[in-house]
């Protein structure tokens, strides 16, 4: 067989060498991608383990700080309305929502067996009015037979003492006599007071029955609705701080972005055993009716802060066995858990007493599975609410 020519050979030669180069320039380009690869899978990996925080500083603040509760508008004063005497509804006269001045006609009754008592009852008094008259006209005359010596002492003192027995039978039927017209007069329902009907549970027909036998058996509840009053149990933390005329702010949900004012009227000067409260009583101005008795309302009362005492919000606790803690990042990033002392709660902030300084970096919702000494990387810390 010939051997190959020289411009062949040199040919070959050339294209073995050529994709040599191109094989070790593809490894290299393999290797290049896969260690960036490499790299980047370390650098997601150890940013994928990193616990990204945020922290916020606590606040020393010794101003007034609001105090949160929740509690239910009434009335400032709130009646159910009964009948005082028995028989049918003849009319009504106010229905819900009607505005009422004190001593107006709200309904009236027909009482039959009333009317019957009150006749029988004066009938009786005549009857009594007449035997004190022949009793009167006899014990004189007999008193007259004895100045003449006719008639025994004991004859006249029997006279006289029929004569007082029917003064006395003439007095109890006056009496009766006007409790049944008393009586007769509450066949008249009125209003006690100024006010609003808030509910109406009779109609023309109804039987009633005398008394409070049950709220089924009232025929109206009136309601004065300016002011209202308001009560909120505060707790024993904040009891000793709060005082009779400090203004206080109300909320309604219904309502976002409107306040109301009022003053705290009273306290109850004692806390309950059983709730560690003391109850407190506010009078909210209610001239336009825009307030309603009966509404749910948030009311942020007034707390005199500690100077020295620090302000946290409560998503920065964690409630464990030892008590309520926070974690706390040092500058190397490290979480140290510090064990508090709390104070008044003021809804979404709270107060501590002690286990915390000033300069310390709180971690907000800090995850339960957040461990001490564990290095976490921070964001920007927010400034104290």
């Amino acid at each position: 067989m010939p051997e190959p020519s020289p411009p062949v050979l040199r040919f070959a030669k050339l294209t073995a060498a050529v994709m040599v180069a191109v094989l070790l320039v593809g490894a290299a380009a393999i290797m290049v991608v896969r260690s960036f690869q490499a790299r980047a899978l370390a650098i997601a990996t150890n940013a994928g383990a990193r616990v990204y925080v945020t922290t916020v500083l606590p606040s020393a603040d010794g101003n007034v700080l609001p105090l949160g509760l929740p509690g239910t508008l009434q009335g400032e004063i709130e009646s159910t309305v009964y009948a005082r005497t028995s028989g049918y509804v003849v009319s009504w006269r106010k229905d819900i929502g009607s505005q009422v001045r004190k001593g107006e006609l709200l309904a009236e009754i027909d009482a039959p067996e009333v009317d019957q008592e009150l006749s029988q009852a004066i009938a009786a008094r005549a009857q009594a009015a007449s035997s004190l008259a022949l009793a009167k006209s006899t014990a004189e005359r007999w008193a007259a037979l004895r100045r003449k010596d006719a008639v025994t002492q004991q004859d006249l003192d029997e006279r006289d003492s029929t004569y007082r027995q029917a003064a006395s039978n003439l007095e109890a039927a006056d009496a009766n006599v006007r409790r049944l017209r008393h009586l007769h007069d509450f066949s008249r329902v009125v209003a006690p007071f100024d006010g609003v009907i808030t509910r109406r549970n009779v109609n023309v027909g109804d039987l009633i029955d005398a008394g409070n036998g049950g709220a089924g058996r009232a025929l109206f509840a009136v309601a004065q609705v300016d002011p209202l009053r308001l009560y909120v149990y505060v707790p024993q933390a904040a009891a000793q701080r709060v005082k009779a005329g400090d203004a206080v702010t109300m909320t309604l949900m219904e309502r976002p972005g409107e306040e109301f004012k009022g003053r705290i009227a009273r306290t109850a000067h004692a806390i309950d055993t059983v709730t560690r409260t003391m109850q407190v009583e506010i009078s909210i101005p209610n001239p336009a009716g825009a307030l309603l008795p009966g509404s749910y309302v948030q009311v942020m009362l007034p707390i005199d802060g500690r100077p020295t005492s620090l302000v946290v919000p409560t998503n920065v606790l964690l409630f464990r066995a030892v008590g309520p803690r926070v974690a706390v990042v040092d500058g190397g990033g490290r979480v140290h858990f510090h064990t508090l002392k709390l104070g008044t709660d003021y809804g979404d902030r709270v107060e501590v007493l002690s286990g915390l300084a000033p300069t310390d970096r709180m971690i907000l919702n800090p995850p339960d599975s957040l461990a001490d000494n564990d290095v976490v990387t921070l964001t920007e810390p927010q400034a104290p609410q």
